[in-house]
């Protein structure tokens, strides 16, 4: 329930709340103060960064701007109105200025390349990236000692937080908010924070900015708009929907809540491992454009035994998931959850088929081997000598098995795939044994979903009209409502985070009741 404001008065009055310290939340709070407003940055984690500084580090960027506005409408869904995605879009544009002025602050190499966009709409050539390459004296391991398997999150995120302390904006850790707290006219007006047991009332003048990520981690919610599960989150524990709960209580419409950026992967046999474990990142690809030339080594099987996906998408680690996203209601269960990776004995040798990135420091990372022999003593996969002992690890019968096994090494002969048209250049045979199966899951890397805003990143009620002192960043309530546009949530962070910092902070300071004096 929202809470009422009359007793006891607030323990703290800023101009501007900023939850959550990931890209969108440093980006938010950078503009914000930049535009004159007393910012609070807090965030529940001991440690800064979320899901963000596990991003592969390239920021989406715009480079012919008509092309690239008509690429997003096709990507975006149909719910996303088109102010909305102009916005995005133009600020997109501007990003590489943008980041040019904040590596200022500590000399980061900033660089710019063009990116061919994941799908063949038109306008798909009218993009690129921008990366932070390198910072003077910056040591990912040493700062951030709590991230594992990314190179370039790591920088991005660096970059941001020394702007943060250059500006010497209050940042508090291991922070949470729990409730916003609403005026009698269903204003936002504050909210209510907790820091190691201890919860003081926030009041803020000119605004909320709910910048907390979405609901990787937070099962209840996604067994609400989900059908697909379990699901495993792969990098954070901390998004749990906070944001989204705090603004609906404050009467926020949702949208394209069914939307998550996914894939799969394997789970630990430690039942005690909280994360998923994603299968190889293979390059991303666009079809019709480019197609890739590089061995994919596994196929996919279901639970009796049959090939039933194109095991690389074009963008596999987006829509990976949703091929296992199937309800069988004769034999009531999901028959692809879990699904089989099989490899060969070649395959096994390749590379490694499983990788890790996350942020948690109370977690020991696990470290996948580079001959995948680690996984097959602990279990993660398992070795067949023969189909026959295949398709009993499986459960599955072996004539079935054998059959996919042979229709699969056929097509690689013949060297296209006609049953589910993978692309030819990642075509490997799976024939050599002993033969190495790993249960497949279905696996978030993060949810699109959240509260619908309009262009200047208000949080929109159910009549489409914005909710008082309420403002959303990021991946809180993103424009990706139908397919992802890699590096765009990274894009967005920084876009979005200007727009609600700035809007925030150009508003006419409320007078709020029972106002104490900031600390």
């Amino acid at each position: 329930m929202p809470v009422n404001t009359s007793t006891p008065p607030f323990d703290e009055v800023w101009d501007v709340l900023v939850v959550g310290f990931g890209f969108a939340g440093g980006a938010s709070a950078i503009a914000a103060h930049d535009a004159g407003a007393r910012v609070l940055l807090i965030e529940k984690m001991p440690d800064p960064g979320g899901i963000s500084i596990c991003a592969g580090g390239g920021i989406r960027t715009i480079v012919e701007r008509d092309g690239a506005r008509a690429y997003l409408r096709e990507t975006v869904g149909p719910d996303v109105p088109d102010d909305v995605l102009d916005v995005v879009a133009a600020g997109m544009a501007e990003l590489e200025p943008y980041f040019r002025d904040l590596a200022t602050v500590n000399g980061a190499e900033i660089a710019v390349h063009r990116r061919i966009a994941n799908y063949p709409f038109a306008g798909n050539d009218a993009f690129g990236t921008v990366e932070v390459l390198s910072i003077p004296g910056f040591d990912a391991r040493t700062e951030y000692p709590q991230v594992r398997g990314r190179l370039r999150g790591p920088n991005v995120f660096k970059l941001v937080h020394d702007n943060v302390r250059a500006r010497g904006i209050e940042t508090r850790l291991n922070t949470a908010a729990e409730r916003l707290i609403l005026g009698a006219n269903g204003e936002v007006l504050g909210a209510i924070i907790r820091t190691n047991g201890e919860v003081k009332r926030i009041g803020t003048r000119r605004g909320v900015i709910l910048a907390s990520g979405g609901f990787e981690a937070a099962p209840d919610l996604q067994r609400k708009y989900w059908q697909i599960r379990p699901v495993l989150p792969v990098a954070t524990r901390g998004n749990t929907g906070d944001g989204i709960r705090m603004a609906q209580a404050a009467g926020a419409d949702l949208w394209h809540m069914w939307h998550f950026h996914g894939s799969y992967g394997f789970r630990h046999t430690d039942p005690a491992y909280p994360y998923g474990l994603r299968v190889k990142k293979l390059p991303d690809w666009t079809p019709q454009l480019q197609e890739p030339d590089v061995r994919m080594s596994w196929i996919v099987l279901d639970r009796q035994g049959r090939r039933f996906m194109n095991e690389y998408q074009p963008y596999i680690q987006d829509t990976g998931h949703r091929p296992l996203d199937q309800y069988d209601a004769q034999s009531q269960r999901f028959p692809r959850i879990p699904a089989f990776l099989v490899v060969d004995e070649d395959g096994r040798k390749l590379y490694p088929l499983g990788q890790t990135v996350i942020n948690d420091r109370s977690v020991e990372p696990y470290e996948w081997s580079d001959d995948n022999l680690k996984e097959v003593g602990n279990g993660i996969l398992k070795r067949a000598d023969s189909v026959e002992e295949l398709a009993a690890l499986i459960d599955a019968d072996p004539a079935t098995v054998a059959a996919s096994l042979a229709r699969w090494n056929a097509a690689v002969a013949a060297g296209t795939d006609g049953d589910h048209n993978r692309p030819a250049g990642s075509l490997f045979p799976v024939k050599n044994p002993p033969f190495y199966v790993g249960e497949l899951w279905p696996v978030v890397s993060n949810t699109q979903g959240g509260p619908a805003h309009d262009a200047r990143q208000r949080v929109l009620n159910a009549h489409g009209e914005p909710i008082p002192g309420l403002y959303e960043a990021g991946e809180l309530g993103s424009i990706w409502g139908f397919l992802y546009l890699g590096a765009g949530n990274l894009a967005e962070c920084f876009v979005t985070g200007q727009i609600a910092g700035k809007d925030a902070a150009a508003q006419q300071p409320a007078a709020l009741p029972s106002e104490l004096t900031a600390a």
